[in-house]
């Protein structure tokens, strides 16, 4: 459902105002306010570009957080099940910085959230405190590998996941065409 539109905590932009959105734009606001994060830290609405088996997909990676020049991690929000997010935040964390995989990914549904490291895909830390705040970040990109990410296999391996994992098919009567 759409509200009417509201203004984007880090750009001002006007965006559709839905329950989606306004959680997003909490979490923006989170990460300023409660997490140290100055404003120009924070990218929001990055994407990635796929098209495999003649189907197009935009990814949106909805904060990407750079620290000393770096993305260290990206956030993924989306309602539900935060497992059902893993494999795809990872593979955006590994793609989406075409010199390097980002090291860290974060999952949430606004409740809860998963700290990833997108190396192995492994869980590091779960609730909302595993959000790393500024100074921990601080020390997270001075430790972090930021390896290139540049076998093409293993870049295509997460692009398909992208493509498949972030398919939308939103049918409104029938004006919806099916593939």
């Amino acid at each position: 459902m759409v509200y009417g539109v509201l203004n984007d905590y880090l750009s001002g932009e006007e965006l559709p105002d839905t329950d989606d959105e306004q959680t997003r734009q909490q979490l923006a606001e989170m990460l300023v306010k409660d997490k140290g994060y100055a404003k120009e830290e924070l990218e929001p609405r990055l994407d990635i570009e796929t098209t495999y088996n003649h189907i197009f997909v935009r990814s949106i990676i909805d904060l990407t957080v750079r620290v000393e020049g770096k993305r260290l991690f990206i956030l993924r929000y989306g309602a539900g099940s935060l497992v059902t997010r893993e494999k795809s935040a990872i593979a955006a964390a590994r793609v989406l910085e075409p010199e390097y995989r980002i090291p860290f990914a974060v999952v949430t549904n606004g409740r809860d959230a998963e700290l990833l490291e997108t190396a192995r895909g492994k869980v590091l830390a779960i609730g909302m405190e595993a959000i790393p705040d500024r100074k921990q970040a601080g020390r997270m990109v001075t430790e972090a590998e930021f390896e290139p990410y540049s076998d093409p296999l293993k870049r295509d391996k997460a692009l398909r996941i992208l493509n498949a994992f972030d398919l939308e098919i939103c049918c409104r009567g029938d004006s919806c065409k099916l593939p």
